[in-house]
């Protein structure tokens, strides 16, 4: 099926489990849902297991000693009516209630097993966790996705089609294993699963495979069945002794004694452009009404033959049946997990104001030597640093800055892809999902000491608080959970303007900085089309950052020691520096007037005699 835009079967999936914020605009759209069990598709209450049109029976070998256990080599699949004879040989027998019963010759089919995903596998490896992948057996045909192992989860999503061909009932049981990967040993096998695929086959409930809601012939829930519902509806209305349906016209269908008209049916529906002919249409509506087997996702429990009784995980997954009398298979459904899209945000820290000043300097002036550091969450390892703006005297810092951090997202789900590795010596990485935010620190920087921590600001970038345009209107209001002016930096694209920065270790939010930031987020292309580096680094460029106007004031004092007394020293003290001059001059000249001055004065002053 043709998928378009944010539209793929996950979004289906998801919007049939309730999980808007991963379904894109699937629901908005108007698309039809399927129905999601919890069980085995067997297993509905009104389904009778499949035995509707016959029963399974074991046969066992018998046993020679008490003790023995019995061995099951086989089934018989059949069923016993008793009907009640007549008196009276002459009357009529009574009215069979099975007629028009399926074809008991072999049946060659095409099988396609979907497997969405596992649950709370049973973990096998020590880390505990597993590698699992799937193998599925029918007949004597076994195919597995060992290659396309899904590494160190316990409940991975396998999104995998596997295509199968048959002959039934020779070959009728699909064994679906969940399988651990391992390097150096024999694989271990979590759990299995078995399905009866003649019970589906010849049930009443048509569990071939599962009718949608709605029959399009286009879009991206295409009509997937070897035949169309028209002719569906006139199968099973022979195979359950209903009258025939006629079409008295392309609204209208009769069968027996009943009219059914489209328009009861669509009054209240919303219609997509890609639906097919009112017939069919009217058709695939009546047969919902007769309890067929809907479009649906199946969850099996799966067992391990050693411990048969212990649930090992759960299996979600659905299987259609295509016979090969009734023509060839309609198209394959994609459900390939999604795949993340490589993303750039590009982040540029232009100034901060009113950040707490938290030392002293050596002229007792309160200060802080602010930097800025930032990284996405679940990338720590990329942290990057701004320069430090030195002896800032009012809180105020000038930067100039950019921060660049590639990363991979789905937008369907609203998430970034992290692979990692969760140990040095692990074999394969580990992938998680976690929200997209952005997590930038002001800091104090200190030469003999650690840095001293001012504040931070969390920025998730789906729902980006709007920021202020003037540091003024700055306020931890910004940041208020409830705010309506929350916006998606990935629709935005790009957002200038103030944030508030807060410090939480005493309990309470409070305000401990302001900081302008310009966000940018980008494609891979977009990104190579428009390039920019990181910090002032080449390429310099949309937009160029030039280095700050920073005060005289703002540099590292030991550096520099004559810049240190012309700005710092004699800014602050330059008056008293020059009375102390001006008193040590005196004091010299002083001190030379009376070393130099003759004896006889100083016999005289002394009153000493000549």
């Amino acid at each position: 099926p043709v998928v378009e835009d944010d539209i793929d079967w996950w979004s289906k999936y998801y919007a049939s489990k309730g999980e808007l914020n991963k379904c894109g605009s699937y629901a908005q759209k108007g698309y039809e849902t399927l129905t999601i069990l919890s069980h085995p598709l067997e297993l509905h209450e009104i389904y009778e297991g499949f035995s509707d049109f016959c029963r399974t029976f074991e046969l066992s070998r018998g046993k020679t000693k008490f003790e023995e256990e019995n061995e099951i080599v086989g089934e018989f699949k059949g069923l016993f009516k008793v009907y009640p004879l007549p008196e009276d040989p002459n009357e009529p027998l009574p009215h069979r209630t099975m007629e028009n019963l399926p074809s008991n010759s072999l049946e060659e089919c095409v099988v396609r097993v979907y497997i969405i995903r596992a649950i709370d596998l049973q973990p096998t490896d020590s880390n505990g966790k597993s590698d699992p992948y799937i193998e599925i057996e029918l007949g004597k045909t076994t195919i597995d996705n060992r290659d396309e192992r899904i590494p160190n989860t316990t409940n991975p999503v396998f999104g995998k089609m596997f295509e199968l061909k048959t002959i039934i009932p020779t070959a009728k049981d699909l064994i679906i294993r969940v399988k651990d990967w391992d390097l150096l040993t024999s694989d271990d096998v979590i759990g299995q699963t078995t399905i009866d695929l003649e019970n589906r086959f010849l049930s009443k409930y048509r569990a071939t495979c599962g009718l949608p809601l709605q029959y399009n012939v286009t879009g991206p829930n295409q009509w997937r069945d070897s035949v169309r519902p028209r002719k569906i509806l006139y199968d099973v209305c022979k195979r359950n002794n209903l009258p025939v349906p006629e079409l008295l016209d392309e609204q209208t269908i009769k069968i027996g004694d009943y009219l059914f008209h489209l328009e009861d049916f669509e009054q209240e529906k919303h219609l997509t452009i890609h639906v097919g002919d009112d017939e069919e249409r009217l058709a695939l509506y009546i047969l919902h009404k007769l309890r067929l087997c809907p479009e649906h996702v199946e969850t099996r429990p799966l067992f391990n033959p050693i411990q048969p009784l212990i649930e090992q995980g759960r299996l979600e997954l659905f299987i259609d049946i295509f016979p090969r009398s009734q023509g060839s298979p309609g198209p394959v459904f994609t459900i390939t997990p999604r795949k993340p899209k490589p993303y750039i945000l590009r982040c540029i820290i232009w100034n901060t104001s009113d950040v707490i000043l938290q030392e002293t300097s050596i002229t007792g002036e309160q200060m802080s030597d602010i930097y800025v550091k930032g990284w996405m969450g679940g990338i720590e390892e990329e942290v990057q640093k701004t320069d430090v703006h030195y002896r800032s005297m009012d809180g105020e810092g000038n930067f100039n800055w950019r921060f660049v951090y590639e990363f991979s997202y789905l937008p369907a789900e609203r998430c970034i892809s992290v692979k990692k590795k969760e140990h040095f010596w692990s074999y394969d990485t580990t992938e998680l999902t976690i929200p997209p935010v952005l997590n930038l620190q002001v800091w104090d920087n200190d030469k003999f000491s650690a840095d001293d921590f001012l504040g931070a600001l969390t920025l998730d970038l789906n729902r980006l608080y709007k920021p202020a345009k003037d540091p003024d209107f700055c306020t931890l209001d910004i940041l208020d959970d409830e705010s309506s002016n929350a916006v998606s930096l990935f629709e935005m694209k790009r957002v200038k303007g103030w944030w508030p920065c807060v410090n939480v270790e005493g309990g309470d939010p409070e305000l401990t900085g302001k900081i302008e930031l310009e966000l940018e987020i980008l494609t891979e292309e977009e990104a190579r089309e428009r390039p920019a580096g990181r910090g002032r680094e080449e390429p310099n460029e949309n937009p160029k950052l030039d280095p700050p106007q920073r005060p005289e004031t703002s540099f590292l004092w030991f550096s520099s020691p004559f810049r240190t007394f012309k700005n710092i020293i004699w800014r602050k003290s330059k008056w008293y520096i020059i009375g102390a001059l001006l008193l040590i001059c005196f004091i010299i000249f002083l001190l030379l007037f009376l070393w130099a001055m003759p004896s006889a004065v100083w016999a005289r002053l002394l009153r000493i005699p000549g």
